[in-house]
């Protein structure tokens, strides 16, 4: 099978607040894309060339620029940041959280076939365009919108309340300790935002006794047993990574670079209740998580015990609790275990988004897939800085998409 190399890439700094500044959309993917091609050394008299030889394409994710910008037709975007950019086939691709990683796999795909020689993947997300209720509100159409959204304040953070709820009560565990995990988990995402220079919460405080104080004014309660403090952010950002054929690799010398060596994608019931109904007799709550990892295990012919970090989606922190085990690293019902020992820690043995995640770096919805795809190219080729983990070989990321109704996995690796 074709391999698939992963050039580089760039992503904006997720602090920033776009509209405040008064620039739009085509000011954002302007500076992601000059920032990208950079990264790659590549030129537009390049994307120029490429696209006489028809070896070329792009595939933009994004969920819901329909609502926080009033923009559809997003494929063409990228010829109104160059001209370079006329003619090359080009698409929007959405799966809500997952949007950016429907648009990698499109983009793997497109290689893999022989069609196209590089493939530039970009995703983004505008939403401090309204206030937090709107916003909550647009993203409850990656729910069942008229049963588990409309006229509800805040839908995501009650359905991964109910998560919660489901993971207390399924795995008989103790309430407090499992709240006390959570609060472990946001702060490690907090922290380790924090040796991020692109991250959302870098100058943010948070310790375990604020991540616990819930119902506090500081940390109120947002579902079930969530606060604020449980939740990533709402966040403008965009992320960029080129995706490259073998013979183009070859050609121009670039075969030391990290590859896709394998995937996963399934699809969940829609609704949450039906997503517990189904899962009531398996002993993972989310088995379709599960199945998807196992999947990218097989087709890179690797196992947990290869991987040497993990980003996952931590759209809140029940979410992250349900990965550890989706992931292998404990078995069900038991993640408790390597989060109060330190090893999903930094400094631990399989450590879990040490570029601070979706918690801590932040969570523009269209470009989180593709910044953690980005963050597994910087950890396999040694280019994250201050939150590079030693010795990274193989890395997983796992984005998700609603009440993980769509999961995506990939392995990245030497």
């Amino acid at each position: 099978m074709e391999k698939v190399y992963i050039l580089g890439g760039a992503q904006t700094d997720f602090e920033r607040n776009w509209s405040k500044e008064g620039k739009n959309v085509i000011a954002l993917l302007k500076e992601v894309i000059n920032s990208a091609l950079k990264n790659v050394n590549l030129t537009y008299e390049d994307i120029k060339k490429l696209n006489k030889q028809n070896k070329i394409a792009v595939c933009i994710g994004n969920f819901a620029a329909e609502y926080y910008i009033n923009q559809g037709h997003l494929g063409p975007l990228l010829t109104e940041v160059n001209e370079a950019f006329y003619g090359v086939p080009s698409a929007r691709y959405e799966a809500a959280c997952a949007s950016g990683s429907v648009a990698i796999d499109s983009a793997i795909s497109k290689i893999r076939l022989g069609d196209y020689d590089l493939v530039i993947v970009v995703g983004f997300e505008l939403m401090k365009t309204v206030n937090a209720k709107v916003c909550g509100d647009y993203l409850g159409r990656a729910a069942i919108y008229e049963r588990e959204a409309k006229g509800i304040e805040f839908p995501f953070p009650k359905l991964f309340g109910k998560l919660a709820d489901e993971y207390v009560k399924k795995y008989n565990l103790d309430e407090e300790r499992y709240k006390e995990n959570l609060a472990k988990i946001s702060c490690i995402n907090y922290g380790n935002a924090k040796r991020n220079p692109n991250a959302q919460t870098r100058k943010w405080f948070m310790n375990e006794k604020q991540a616990n104080f819930r119902g506090n004014p500081t940390n109120e309660k947002i579902g079930s047993m969530l606060s604020i403090s449980d939740c990533s952010q709402v966040t403008d950002g965009a992320a960029v990574v080129v995706l490259a054929s073998e013979n183009y690799t070859k050609k121009n010398k670039l075969e030391n670079k990290p590859i896709i060596k394998g995937y996963g994608h399934r699809v969940a019931p829609y609704e949450f209740d039906k997503k517990m109904q189904e899962s009531k007799d398996n002993e993972y709550i989310l088995p379709w998580t599960r199945e998807a990892v196992c999947d990218a295990y097989r087709r890179a012919n690797l196992s947990v015990d290869d991987i040497d970090l993990f980003e996952t989606h931590d759209c809140f922190t029940s979410s992250e609790y349900m990965a550890i085990s989706a992931f292998g690293i404990t078995e069900p019902g038991k993640e408790y275990e390597v989060i109060e020992n330190g090893t999903i820690d930094f400094t631990g043995s399989k450590p879990i988004n040490p570029s601070g995640g979706l918690i801590g770096c932040g969570h523009p919805v269209g470009a989180s897939g593709v910044r953690m795809m980005l963050d597994l190219y910087k950890q396999i080729a040694n280019e994250a800085g201050n939150y590079q983990i030693k010795n990274a070989k193989n890395a997983l990321m796992l984005n998700i998409g609603g009440s993980a109704t769509t999961n995506y996995v990939f392995i990245v690796g030497k």
